[in-house]
């Protein structure tokens, strides 16, 4: 049986080869369509399920406080993840394959941004919200694994974290989530 130090070591060690393949310019990529989206006073949504949930909650929080502090132009960040009523209302009234198309149909509007978190890419939620934001004229960002799944060649910028390990890849995604948020953070 491993040791648990040699388990930590080797995650450590997976995460840092994963790591060092993140593309710079495609992360920049992504961060320039936020860049806009606060510079526009346009809205910037997040979206996902489960792990990847929270990484869109951790997001908006981070964008929403950090982000924002001290700037003339405060980013208008929403997460479709958090109202659970209004979520568990259009699951159980229409679907749950719905819950964020649904909201966004509310709110989106051209040249808002749209980061759908989907570890396997094909979560059929994120993929209907995406579809409704491209038909609207919103930019889209998506953050996935595995092969990248639907959302890779739906998305404008896509970020695949080059992994089969869905905790390697939230690890990933919270990564790329604070990159995007302390770049505003630490240019103040």
């Amino acid at each position: 049986m491993e040791t648990i130090s040699s388990f930590a070591s080797k995650y450590i060690s997976e995460n840092i080869k994963i790591l060092q393949g993140l593309d710079p310019d495609q992360i920049a990529a992504a961060v320039q369509l936020v860049v806009q989206a606060g510079e526009s006073g346009n809205r910037i949504y997040a979206i996902g399920n489960g792990g990847s949930a929270s990484t869109a909650s951790h997001f908006v929080n981070d964008m929403g406080k950090g982000a924002s502090l001290g700037r003339e132009k405060r980013f208008k960040v929403i997460p479709l993840t958090d109202n659970v009523e209004w979520m568990t209302a259009l699951s159980n009234d229409r679907s749950f394959e719905d819950v964020y198309v649904e909201q966004l149909m509310n709110f989106a509007e051209k040249d808002d941004v749209l980061l759908a978190i989907s570890g396997s890419g094909n979560s059929e939620n994120v993929i209907r919200a995406v579809r409704y934001a491209n038909e609207t004229g919103c930019h889209t960002i998506g953050f996935t694994g595995y092969d990248g799944g639907k959302l890779k060649g739906l998305v404008e910028r896509c970020i695949v974290i080059d992994s089969d390990h869905m905790g390697r890849i939230e690890d990933m995604h919270v990564i790329l989530q604070h990159i995007i948020c302390y770049y505003f953070m630490d240019q103040e």
